[in-house]
């Protein structure tokens, strides 16, 4: 499928919350995420953002080909998903879930809580070329859609 033909065909109904799982002990819970298990791409890219200012959005861009799991590792945040026709926001606050992203969906972060940590499984390595940045843009792509 061509890379503007995912915009044209995902919807926000293609994200999902993933429960990651908690291990919890007396002296503190775990939480594992491994290639191949809960995740449905391989983990080719990991980063994490955090001392966001007061008010301040991350995000707001759409992806070609590229799938994202976004868990609040700390704090909590929301996520706007946008599929050029239905539009959903999702709190994310605990760190044993994570927010499955599917390409050509727009997607942003915002109301960032003190001390929030926004950790991000990326199916792939950076590529600029795979980013849509531009809404007016993302519209265009998704125009077809009914």
């Amino acid at each position: 499928m061509a890379d503007n033909d995912l915009h044209k065909t995902s919807s926000i109904d293609q994200c999902k919350l993933i429960e990651l799982g908690k291990n919890h002990h007396a002296n503190g819970n775990l939480t594992v995420v491994e290639n191949g298990k809960l995740i449905p791409f391989d983990i080719k890219r990991v980063f994490y953002i955090y001392d966001v200012p007061g008010g301040e959005e991350r995000g707001g861009h759409s992806h070609k080909r590229l799938q994202q799991v976004i868990v609040a590792i700390s704090g909590a945040f929301d996520v706007l998903l946008d599929d050029g026709v239905n539009q959903r926001s999702v709190t994310l606050n605990r760190p044993y879930q994570g927010l499955l992203v599917a390409p050509g969906v727009w997607s942003k972060q915002h109301n960032f809580s003190s001390g929030s940590v926004c950790l991000v499984l990326a199916s792939d390595h950076y590529c600029e070329e795979d980013y849509v940045r531009d809404y007016d843009q993302f519209l265009q792509l998704t125009s077809n859609k009914k």
